[in-house]
């Protein structure tokens, strides 16, 4: 009898699935639209690593590049400032060591100098819309924790186009280009885990209803971990390889002590850097964005087979000095003060000093 029951109730239970299958199948299967699953290749562990030696062949390099800067101060509310294009002159050179020119365009003047030689750096202000109020010479410590002595730069009276890209490339410090641009080769002594990633991503480049607009793309992900003085393990870098078509590095973040994420560097489209051949497949354009210091910056090459690579220059290249006599303003120097609790700071430093 129980056996009996059993049947009847897995026969109606067939009937109904038949039914909605059958008579309701548009009810369960419908068709609708989805990004497009792209074919990825596969790599090694070696390989990723070998793909990270590659760019860390360049040792030194000086290019003419384009400068774009956006202010992400109020990204919260959803907004952001976009400031014009503005021509630089950038000498790198291993292992931390940067020079940073800034002109303005058409008018083809410095606007501000900074260099870094890993430790330390400097930047001048070389004009600001000709007040003069804001023309100083910044010194200070990479490593340095400035928020304390965070302030805003105040809209100068003068050339519009002066002010604008003061106003902008004052909040840059020149040691947040350098590991962007010269890529930190892998180290033994750290741990690296590598895993995959799919992402949704839309590409303005495709037609709005190109099948290719909206696509799901693969990625390997390569972890770098160091072990801290506590002997806990962190993470450092994580690379972002595109696995579709070959594989091409095309992110890399850098991690603070805490787990933040420090700078979020995208690599663009791919050319041939310098003219000896030695430097294919390289990125045209790297876009760097800095969280905590609520700035990106994308740098364009203007001439890429004129960019040169491998030569050595002299330490002093990278310790700018203060030729034009300006007004300095030692960042260490006003820390220690509002450490340890003497009272006003004096003359505010120009802008945000992260």
């Amino acid at each position: 009898m129980f056996t009996t029951i059993r049947t009847i109730h897995l026969y109606i239970l067939i009937l109904a699935f038949s039914a909605l299958f059958s008579a309701g199948c548009s009810i369960v299967k419908k068709e609708s639209k989805t990004p497009t699953l792209l074919k990825t290749e596969n790599a090694t562990l070696a390989q990723l690593k070998g793909e990270v030696g590659r760019f860390a062949r360049v040792d030194s390099l000086r290019a003419k590049m384009d400068l774009k800067f956006e202010d992400n101060s109020f990204a919260h509310f959803g907004s952001k400032e976009e400031y014009r294009s503005a021509d630089g002159e950038i000498v790198v050179q291993r292992p931390a060591n940067i020079l940073l020119k800034v002109q303005v365009p058409v008018i083809k003047s410095d606007v501000a100098q900074m260099t870094s030689d890993g430790s330390s750096f400097r930047v001048a202000i070389l004009q600001d819309g000709g007040s003069g109020k804001y023309k100083k010479f910044v010194r200070g410590s990479n490593r340095a924790d400035y928020s304390r002595l965070q302030t805003t730069f105040a809209d100068a009276n003068g050339d519009e186009k002066v002010v604008e890209s003061v106003t902008a490339f004052a909040n840059m410090r020149p040691q947040h280009f350098t590991d962007a641009m010269l890529v930190r080769p892998v180290d033994d002594s750290k741990v690296y885990a590598h895993s995959t990633i799919f992402q949704i991503e839309e590409s303005i480049d495709q037609p709005k209803k190109s099948p290719l607009r909206v696509v799901n793309r693969g990625y390997y992900l390569l972890d770098e971990f160091e072990r801290s003085v506590s002997g806990e393990m962190k993470i450092a870098r994580r690379f972002w390889f595109d696995r579709v078509g070959r594989i091409r590095l095309a992110r890399q973040q850098l991690f603070n002590a805490a787990g933040e994420i420090e700078s979020d560097i995208l690599y663009g489209k791919e050319g041939n850097l310098a003219a000896s051949g030695d430097y294919n497949n390289l990125p045209l354009q790297i876009i760097i964005t800095r969280p905590l210091d609520k700035y990106s910056m994308r740098l364009t090459y203007q001439d890429p087979e004129s960019v040169a690579i491998g030569r050595t220059y002299p330490q002093a290249a990278f310790l700018l000095e203060n030729s034009w006599s300006l007004e300095e303003i030692d960042l260490d120097k006003r820390l220690a003060e509002a450490t340890a609790g003497a009272g006003p700071i004096g003359t505010p430093p120009l802008t945000r000093v992260q």
